[in-house]
């Protein structure tokens, strides 16, 4: 199996603190992956490495067939898609819905000068519809729920046919309608034969969607447990992974967590 991406021995210093120590994890081009953690594991930092936004303070990282340092990231980031609040918090204000997706196609984030085919432009009205905010194209993305701005990140985030998609916390800020559908959506896309290799970051067991193949636990910078998720997914793992005894509960493909019973 083609590795999508081979991390090794990953750290990332800022001062004295690890944000990263000694990660290695490997993502097959057919593999769905979950990165479960508490705040403060280095998901999100593990992700930025991912998208090709990071440099790490040691280590190797192979993206896609490509060396992290000796690439152009600009030609490497369209074959990524990323949704994260980061990249979103750079989008002009004003920035309307349709326009946000759309300037994926270039890689930029605001529209200016830059021509976009009509094919683009439906393309990109395309996706809103199928992540159910169509009917928010001409609004500016400010002054959307938060719901509405999830979907449209997605949206963005799949405008170039990505072989990799980076789903930082998608789910964070939603309401429990709001969460529920946006699973749904992300359970029928990874579903399709045509979805890219997904990397999902939460640290909510009730976000992850059925269909996710494994699981990478992280705790303070360091790596837990990784592996299929069938079988890393523990009552014991997660007690670990989150510092307090948990007791792990599965029911129709999706996951919840609870404090044990003394």
């Amino acid at each position: 199996m083609s590795l999508v991406l081979d991390i090794q021995g990953v750290s990332v210093r800022r001062g004295r603190k690890h944000l990263l120590d000694d990660v290695t994890w490997t993502v097959g081009e057919d593999e769905r992956w979950v990165v479960l953690g508490p705040n403060g594991a280095g998901k999100t930092t593990l992700l930025q490495i991912a998208a090709a936004r990071l440099h790490p303070t040691q280590g190797q990282v192979g993206i896609l067939d490509e060396r992290l340092g000796a690439v152009d990231v600009f030609e490497l980031r369209p074959r990524i898609g990323l949704c994260s609040n980061a990249l979103a918090s750079t989008m002009p204000t004003r920035e309307k819905a349709l326009d946000m997706v759309v300037t994926a196609a270039y890689g930029v984030t605001g529209r200016w000068r830059e021509e976009y085919e009509r094919l683009d432009e439906r393309r990109a009205f395309e996706l809103l519809n199928t992540w159910g905010v169509g009917t928010v194209f001409d609004r500016p993305f400010a002054t959307l729920s938060e719901g509405e701005r999830k979907r449209v990140q997605i949206a963005r985030a799949l405008m170039t046919d990505p072989e990799l998609l980076l789903l930082d916390e998608p789910g964070a800020g939603l309401d429990l309608a709001g969460r529920e559908s946006l699973v749904h959506r992300t359970a029928e896309l990874v579903a399709s034969e045509d979805a890219p290799t997904t990397v999902l970051v939460t640290h909510h067991l009730e976000e992850i969607p059925p269909g996710f193949t494994h699981v990478l636990l992280l705790r303070d910078g360091r790596s837990v447990a990784q592996g299929s998720i069938d079988e890393v997914l523990t009552s014991e793992n997660l007690s670990t992974t989150f510092d307090m005894p948990l007791e792990l509960h599965t029911r129709n493909g999706r996951f919840s967590a609870f404090a044990a019973s003394r």
